[in-house]
């Protein structure tokens, strides 16, 4: 039972964005790590805590309001910028205060660029986690939640950029 505890938790989701949309045009919208709510329809709230703007060492608060039977409830948590390479176009964080049951959850988020069939590059977001198992939860949930999140996020991204 032990050894199960010490095991991480690790999974990726990948959205392809569509119509020829190029990394250097999506990143200027991802580099923001306080505009996260503007993408990902799974978040409401979005602002930066502490920390220099675009600077490792940012922290931004993310919150969301979730009704379930008539009662709002809020899910927040506290996310640490631990790495950005606009060169390479991607970004690593790590959740830190929270109330959703996250102990340990490190993400990177990185642009792709893609060929497609018809020879126009595109790009793609790739979104990687690693974390401790959440009591209540399985990996395989939150990474069908990931993957939906980033569903929507590409929509978003897409109505943004055409």
């Amino acid at each position: 039972m032990e050894a199960q505890k010490q095991l991480k938790w690790e999974g990726k989701a990948i959205g392809r964005l569509k119509n020829g949309i190029k990394a250097e045009s999506v990143w200027p919208l991802l580099e923001d790590f306080c505009s996260i709510h503007k993408w990902l329809p799974t978040i409401n709230t979005c602002y930066q805590v502490e920390g220099v703007y675009g600077q490792p060492g940012l922290v931004r608060y993310c919150g969301k309001e979730i009704k379930n039977n008539s009662v709002m409830t809020s899910q927040w948590c506290h996310e640490k910028l631990i790495a950005m390479d606009p060169v390479v176009r991607c970004l690593s964080y790590e959740v830190l205060e929270n109330n959703m049951g996250f102990k340990s959850y490190i993400a990177t988020i990185k642009l792709a660029t893609i060929s497609s069939d018809a020879d126009e590059n595109g790009c793609q977001i790739e979104w990687s986690f690693l974390a401790d198992p959440v009591e209540g939860l399985s990996c395989e949930v939150l990474l069908s939640y990931l993957k939906l999140a980033l569903k929507g996020m590409v929509k978003n991204v897409e109505r943004a950029l055409l």
